[in-house]
């Protein structure tokens, strides 16, 4: 009866020790993400940048120097990489700051 009560415990203190190993990765997860400007196509920004924009959705340009979107760290310098999953039209780049190009006619 005492073995399975200690064998009880150290499942438990395993199951314990597992989950708290999960539940403590997902915030650093979901702080690896950057801000990338210029890559946002109209009304899906994710927050406000400048000019022609309030919050979430307001961007009023397809690929808005002002606007950003939250991105994986790392990500963003590969948007405007011909022939990837990141390509952009007409030469246009990620950045990780904002940009004078694409903005909204005042």
């Amino acid at each position: 009866m005492k073995n399975k009560a200690m064998s009880a415990a150290v499942v438990a203190g395993a199951v314990a020790t597992a989950v708290a190993g999960l539940t403590a990765s997902a915030p650093a997860h979901a702080q690896a993400k950057e801000k990338c400007y210029g890559i946002s196509l109209k009304g899906q920004n994710d927050c406000a940048a400048g000019p022609g924009t309030t919050c979430a959705g307001t961007s009023t340009v397809d690929y808005q120097g002002n606007a950003w979107t939250l991105v994986p760290k790392g990500d963003c310098v590969k948007y405007g990489v011909d022939g990837s999953d990141f390509a952009l039209p007409d030469g246009r780049k990620g950045s990780l700051e904002e940009l004078d190009r694409d903005l909204p006619k005042a």
